[in-house]
């Protein structure tokens, strides 16, 4: 027997917490081309803010917190917490993702790109 997909709860989008979630939000937004939800962008609250992608489909939201441990991952004692795991069809197009969002103000924590086998980025 099948289940209906109605049975089971829908994935809405993946919340960020952030101390700065105007500029998390942001970073995100520029960097996988989503667009603020109308009436829950940073100038309709600072504190909740919806990433849609062209659809019209939420994607990502980032949420003020008061203060968030800053992950030390690979090394030291506070994991990643989280990451989004991300696509590109080849490694020029991982070197031109990886300097757009150093770009935009990410740091690499882990290159791997020269693996032939799981070549990733952090």
């Amino acid at each position: 027997m099948r289940t209906r997909m109605s049975e089971f709860p829908r994935l809405i989008a993946t919340v960020l917490d952030a101390e700065d979630a105007p500029a998390l939000a942001a970073f995100w937004r520029d960097f996988l081309g989503l667009a603020y939800r109308p009436g829950q962008g940073p100038a309709d609250d600072p504190g909740f803010i919806v990433l849609d992608d062209d659809g019209g489909s939420p994607k990502l939201a980032v949420q003020q917190v008061g203060s968030l441990p800053a992950p030390t991952w690979p090394a030291g004692d506070t994991p990643a917490q989280m990451h989004l795991d991300l696509f590109v069809p080849d490694r020029d197009a991982q070197r031109h993702q990886v300097d757009r969002a150093v770009g935009l103000g990410a740091s690499v924590l882990d290159d791997r790109s020269s693996d032939d086998a799981d070549p990733l980025v952090v």
